[in-house]
């Protein structure tokens, strides 16, 4: 089929947690239902965390659009931008700084490598 719903119902997610390392408040654990995978570097799915905040560094390109729960961005510099439900947004490849779930939050995103 060549149209493809972004969604849980028929997926087991995948649990993870950041590395320890990159971790600054916090226990989030992440959970993912990943829906399409191309095999040329092409995902798309559903990511949850539960709270917490950790240092991010992006490679890829990613959309990204919040379900539910709030979280904040902010770059290196420090400037950062808070999202909730109904908010769409791009992280550009080369993007680092931390990600801080205040409430967990689940979103829909779209990475290209």
């Amino acid at each position: 089929m060549l149209l493809l719903p972004i969604e849980t119902a028929s997926l087991e997610p995948e649990t993870s947690r950041p590395s320890p390392e990159k971790v600054l408040a916090g226990d989030p654990v992440h959970r993912t239902w990943n829906c399409e995978d191309d095999g040329a570097g092409l995902y798309a799915g559903i990511w949850e965390s539960t709270p917490g905040e950790w240092r991010i560094a992006y490679d890829e390109w990613e959309y990204c659009e919040i379900l539910s729960g709030i979280g904040v961005l902010a770059d290196e510099s420090g400037e950062a931008r808070r999202y909730a439900a109904g908010d769409a947004f791009v992280i550009r490849r080369g993007f680092r700084g931390t990600w801080r779930v205040e409430e967990t939050t689940r979103k829909r995103y779209v990475i290209k490598l």
